[in-house]
């Protein structure tokens, strides 16, 4: 009886560990740890991207100019008129936009900080009072998120700070099949340039990554552990029989060393 007690326990521990090591975040961070991301981050604009440029002041007819209206579309069904918004503006290949009185403006690497003191340089000489409030949004700020992960798709957030983490977090995370040592995060530049980044989600150092924090339009790719590359080979029963035997073989050699070692 001690001997069937013993295998036991020996079987769920060994079970235990191997199903952590497989699925656990954050395996070499021991105890309580502080980290410190020295660098801010803060995204650029890239072509395709999608701004929301308001203007507001104590002039109203001063700032009314600066703040386009798209067209009221009348419902054929409804009869009804759609309520106005304001125009967004999409940055071109070319990485401008065509702000309304200003002309063109080259805006690509920009920060929304630097738009809009941009802007407001330029809005000086047209306000007489005190000066106007700039406000800029991404309109289109999404990311990618792939492979064994519960629901792979294109998310997109009006937070325009977002880590790996809140990516997969997005998708329902990981499921048990993806290998949380080899992420990829695809990411094209300003200039078109592509970069891949391997994140390795069990390391610290994934804190200092330069793709730690998402930027718009990433692709976070999580691969198959070799477990569902196995299974991909074969049915789903045919999966079962190989797992239940690879499981029985594995307790029998595990039986049989310990019933030597009680002996």
């Amino acid at each position: 009886m001690k001997k069937i007690y013993l295998l036991t326990v020996i079987i769920i521990c060994i079970t235990s560990c191997s199903q952590v090591k497989n699925i656990a975040y954050f395996q070499n961070i021991q105890g309580e740890k502080t980290f410190i991301n020295k660098s801010s981050f803060e995204a650029r604009i890239k072509p395709g991207d999608i701004l929301s440029i308001t203007v507001v002041s104590s002039e109203p007819e001063a700032s009314r100019r600066y703040n386009l209206i798209t067209p009221q579309l009348e419902d054929e069904v409804s009869s009804m008129i759609t309520q106005p918004t304001l125009q967004n503006y999409l940055v071109d290949k070319n990485g401008n936009i065509d702000f309304p009185i200003l002309g063109v403006i080259n805006v690509q690497g920009m920060n929304k900080i630097e738009l809009g003191q941009h802007i407001e340089k330029e809005l000086r000489p047209f306000f007489t009072d005190e000066m106007p409030v700039i406000t800029i949004r991404f309109m289109n700020y999404s990311v990618n998120v792939l492979g064994e992960v519960l629901h792979p798709g294109k998310y997109e957030t009006t937070n325009e700070r977002i880590t790996i983490f809140e990516g997969l977090a997005l998708a329902g995370d990981m499921t048990i099949y993806g290998r949380r040592d080899n992420v990829k995060v695809l990411r094209e530049d300003a200039n078109g340039e592509r970069n891949i980044y391997t994140l390795n989600l069990n390391d610290s150092n994934i804190f200092s990554s330069p793709a730690y924090f998402l930027e718009q339009n990433d692709v976070v790719y999580v691969e198959p552990n070799q477990s569902r590359a196995n299974s991909s080979k074969y049915g789903a029963a045919e999966t079962y029989r190989i797992s239940t035997i690879s499981v029985l073989i594995s307790l029998a050699t595990m039986a049989a060393a310990i019933v030597g070692l009680v002996r």
